[in-house]
C-alpha cells in the first residue's frame, strides 16, 4: 500500500504541475486509494488470515512514512524540483494521513469481508 500511495502522490503532483486546471484528479485518486484498501482488506478477511486487523495496523504504520518518502523522491525526480525540505512534512503529517487512509478503509474492508465470510459459512452449514 505504501508503494501505491507514493506512486499516486507522485502522479497527482505531476498532473497538478502540468495541468493546474485538472482539479478533480486528487479526489478521484483518493477514491481509488480508499477502494483499493477496502477491497484488499475484504480479501484478507475472506482468506481468513490470522490477526488481519493487527497486520493492517502495522502495514499502515509502515505505509505512511514509506509513501511520504517515496512521494517526495518521485516528485523530485519526475515532477519538479521538490527538495529535502518537503521530506519532513511528508514523514510527519503526510505519513499520519496516509496511515489513516490505509487503516480506516482496510478496517471497513475487513468488516465487509467478515459479513461475507459469515454469510458463506451460514449457507454451507444451514
Amino acid at each position: 500500500m505504501g508503494l501505491l500511495h507514493g506512486a499516486v502522490q507522485t502522479g497527482v503532483s505531476a498532473v497538478a504541475v502540468r495541468s493546474p486546471e485538472a482539479t478533480s484528479v486528487r479526489p478521484i485518486a483518493l477514491g481509488l486509494l480508499v477502494a483499493a484498501a477496502v477491497i484488499w482488506g475484504a480479501v484478507d478477511r475472506l482468506r481468513e488470515l490470522p490477526s488481519p486487523g493487527m497486520q493492517w495496523f502495522i502495514a499502515s504504520l509502515i505505509a505512511g512514512p514509506f509513501a511520504g518518502a517515496l512521494g517526495v523522491i518521485g516528485s523530485a525526480l519526475l515532477v519538479d524540483q521538490t527538495g529535502q525540505e518537503a521530506l519532513w512534512v511528508a514523514l510527519t503529517g503526510g505519513a499520519a494521513f496516509t496511515a489513516l487512509l490505509v487503516l480506516a478503509p482496510a478496517g471497513l474492508g475487513l468488516l465487509l469481508g467478515g459479513f461475507l465470510v459469515s454469510k458463506d459459512s451460514s449457507t454451507h452449514h444451514g
